[in-house]
C-alpha cells in the first residue's frame, strides 16, 4: 500500500484534517444545542437563541463542506490506489515465466488483478471517508458525555467495551470466511472458464450434466460461504442497535430522575443523549470499515503473493553490459549439455542436449509426442531456463543478455496459434508497429493467405475475435506465420506451426519461406517428416534425449528412431 500511496501523502493528510474538522463539528453541535435549551429556551432569552442558532448553522455548513471535501479527496486517492495496484499486478504477471504463472493459475491471477484489486480499492474509499472521523467522534463523544454528567457516564463505560467486544468477535470470524471465499471464487471462475473454452468438447462427449453438477457444487460452496459472512455482517448492526437503544432508555430513565432531583439540566441530558448517538455513529462507521477489512486483508495477501514472486526467468545484473544481439544477421544457436526439469518432477524433460544451429541454416526437430521438442524450443527465448548446461546466441550466453534484446533478436510462432481481439492489421503489427500496409500484404502473400484474404471485404481491417475464434485453424496459423515474417529477425522459431495446413499449402508456404528467410537462422519443430526433408540438419529427440542428428537421408540410414517415424508417415516406395 505504501508504494501505491507514493506521491499522494499531501492529499492523505488533507483528508485526515478534513475528517477531524468534520468530527469536531459533529461534536460541537450537541453542546451548542444544549446551550440553546438551557440559556435560551429555559432562561427565556431570545437573543441567545438567535446567536447560538447562527453558530449552529455555521457549524453545520462547515461539517457538510468538510465531509464532502473529504469524500471527494478520499475517492480520488482510492481510485489512484486501485489504478496503480492493477498496473503493478499486471506488470508483474507479464514478467513471470510460464512456470510462475502455472503456480498461481490463470484464473487466480485474473481474479487477483481484477476482483481482489477492486476489493482493496473499495476498502480504501471507506478508509479515506470514515476511518479517521469515526474514532475521533467516538473518543470525543465519550469525553464530552463524561463532562456533561459524571454519574450518568457509567452507562458509556458499560456500553463501549460491550460494543467493541461484539465487533471483535464478529470480525475475527469474518477473516477466515473472506479468505476462503476468495479461494472459492477462484475455483468457480476456473471451472466456468474451462467450460466456456471447452464447450464443444463437453457437448461432443455429452458431459453437460456432469459439468453442470461440478459447477453447482462449487457454486453451492461459494454461496454457503457468502451466506455465513452475510449473516454475521447482518447480525452486527441489530446487536449494536439493541445495546445502544437499551443504553439510551437507561440514560433517559436515570437522567430524568436526576433532572427531577435538580442534579442535571435538561440541556445536559439532551446533549448526553446526542453524544450517545455520536458514539453509536462512530462505532457504526468503524464497524462498516472493519466489515470490509477482512476481505480486503485476504485480497491484499493474495495480491502481495504475486508482487513478492520474483520471476524465475529475468535479466542478469550484467546483462546491460552485453552487446546488442538484435543487429546480428544471422545468429547461430548452440546448446551445450542442456537439461531441464520442472520443479518437483521425478525425471527431467530434457537431458544432455548438445547441438549447434549454424547461422543461416534451417534446423528441424522431430520426435514422438512428449519427447521434449516444445520445451527445447522454449529454452531459446528463455520462456524457461535450463536447469543444467548453457545456450548461446551468436556466441553469447543467453542468460547474460537482456531479455528484451534477446527476444527482439527472434521471431516466434508458438504451437498454439493465438490472435488478439482487433483487426488483422492490428495482430500483424504486434511484430512491427510501424509496418506499412504494403509490407503487411507482402508477408500475407508469403504466408499463403491471399486465397482467403480475397474473400474478406474489409481486408486488413477485418475484425478478429478473441483468440482468433472467427478464423479456422489453418487461417490462424498462416496469420501467425505472417506476423513472425514481418519481424525481419535474424532467428526464427517455428513450433509445429504447419500442422493445420494441407500438403499443397504447406509446400507452397515452405518454398516461399525458403526465399524470404534465406539469410536467417531457422529452427523448426515439426510432426511431419515431409516438412523436414529439406532442412540442413534434423535433430531426433526421444524421451528427452538427442538420439540422432543429420540430414533427412543420413538419418534414414543411421537412425532407427527416425526411420520408424518416417515409416509411420510415408509410403515406403523406394524413395526413402
Amino acid at each position: 500500500m505504501r508504494r501505491q500511496l507514493a506521491g499522494q501523502y499531501g492529499q492523505v493528510w488533507a483528508i485526515v484534517l478534513l475528517q477531524l474538522v468534520q468530527a469536531a463539528a459533529n461534536l460541537l453541535l450537541p453542546t451548542v444545542n444544549a446551550a440553546i435549551i438551557d440559556d435560551g429556551i429555559v432562561a427565556g432569552q431570545p437573543g441567545v437563541i438567535s446567536r447560538l442558532g447562527m453558530l449552529m448553522a455555521t457549524i453545520a455548513v462547515v461539517q457538510a463542506a468538510s465531509a464532502i471535501a473529504a469524500g471527494y479527496l478520499g475517492a480520488v486517492v482510492a481510485m489512484r490506489i486501485g489504478h496503480r495496484l492493477r498496473a503493478e499486478v499486471f506488470t508483474r504477471i507479464q514478467s513471470l515465466s510460464s512456470q510462475d504463472v502455472a503456480l498461481f493459475g490463470t484464473q487466480s491471477l485474473t481474479t487477483r488483478a481484477t476482483n481482489d484489486a477492486q476489493q482493496i480499492q473499495a476498502f480504501a474509499v471507506l478508509v479515506f471517508t470514515m476511518l479517521f472521523a469515526g474514532p475521533a467522534m467516538g473518543v470525543g463523544g465519550i469525553v464530552l458525555a463524561v463532562q456533561q454528567d459524571v454519574a450518568l457516564s457509567v452507562v458509556v463505560i458499560v456500553i463501549v467495551p460491550l460494543l467493541l467486544l461484539i465487533m471483535y468477535l464478529i470480525v475475527r470470524r469474518l477473516i477466515p470466511l473472506y479468505r476462503q471465499g476468495q479461494e472459492l471464487l477462484d475455483r468457480s471462475g476456473g471451472i466456468l472458464r474451462e467450460q466456456i473454452i471447452g464447450v464443444d468438447v463437453i457437448r461432443a462427449f455429452v458431459r453437460q450434466g456432469h459439468e453442470v453438477r461440478r459447477f453447482a457444487e462449487t457454486n453451492a460452496g461459494l454461496t454457503a460461504n457468502n451466506l455465513q459472512s452475510a449473516l454475521l455482517v447482518a447480525g452486527m448492526l441489530p446487536m449494536i442497535m439493541l445495546v445502544v437503544n437499551t443504553s439510551s432508555v437507561a440514560v433517559v430513565w436515570f437522567g430524568g430522575h436526576r433532572i427531577q432531583a435538580g442534579l442535571m439540566n435538561l440541556g445536559a441530558l439532551t446533549a448526553f443523549i446526542a453524544y450517545i448517538m455520536q458514539i453509536l455513529l462512530a462505532i457504526m462507521m468503524s464497524m462498516y470499515v472493519l466489515m470490509t477489512a477482512p476481505r480486503a486483508s485476504a485480497c491484499a495477501e493474495r495480491i502481495q503473493a504475486v508482487l513478492d514472486t520474483e520471476p524465475s526467468v529475468s535479466s542478469s545484473a550484467s546483462a546491460g553490459a552485453q552487446p546488442r544481439v538484435d543487429t546480428i544477421q544471422p545468429a547461430a544457436v548452440s546448446f551445450q549439455g542442456v537439461g531441464f526439469a520442472y520443479p518437483g518432477a521425478e525425471a527431467p524433460v530434457l537431458a544432455e542436449i548438445s547441438f549447434t544451429a549454424a547461422a543461416g541454416t534451417t534446423t528441424a526437430i522431430v520426435g514422438s509426442t512428449g519427447s521434449g521438442k516444445t520445451t527445447l524450443l522454449n529454452l531459446i527465448p528463455r520462456f524457461l531456463d535450463p536447469t543444467e548446461g548453457s545456450i548461446t546466441l551468436a556466441g553469447h550466453d543467453i542468460r547474460d543478455l537482456p531479455l528484451d534484446q534477446l527476444r527482439a533478436a527472434m521471431a516466434i510462432v508458438p504451437q498454439h496459434s493465438h490472435l488478439f481481439t482487433g483487426t488483422i492489421a492490428d495482430n500483424l503489427r504486434m511484430a512491427a508497429p510501424e509496418a506499412t500496409d504494403e509490407e503487411l500484404w507482402a508477408v500475407l502473400e508469403t504466408a499463403q493467405t491471399m486465397r482467403f484474404m480475397r474473400d474478406l471485404h474489409l481486408g486488413l481491417a477485418t475484425p478478429v475475435g478473441q483468440g482468433g475464434a472467427s478464423l479456422s485453424g489453418g487461417q490462424r496459423q498462416r496469420l501467425c506465420i505472417a506476423r513472425a515474417l514481418l519481424r525481419k529477425a535474424p532467428l526464427y522459431l517455428f513450433d509445429d506451426s504447419f500442422s493445420a495446413l494441407d500438403y499443397d499449402t504447406d509446400t507452397r508456404l515452405r518454398h516461399a519461406m525458403d526465399q524470404a528467410l534465406a539469410d536467417a537462422t531457422v529452427i523448426v519443430v515439426a510432426e511431419r517428416v515431409s516438412a523436414v526433408e529439406d532442412a540442413d540438419r534434423v535433430l531426433v529427440l526421444d524421451d528427452g534425449r538427442l538420439v540422432a542428428q543429420g540430414t533427412h537421408r543420413e538419418l534414414l540410414e543411421t537412425s532407427a528412431t527416425y526411420r520408424e517415424i518416417a515409416e509411420s508417415q510415408l509410403a515406403l516406395d523406394g524413395t526413402l
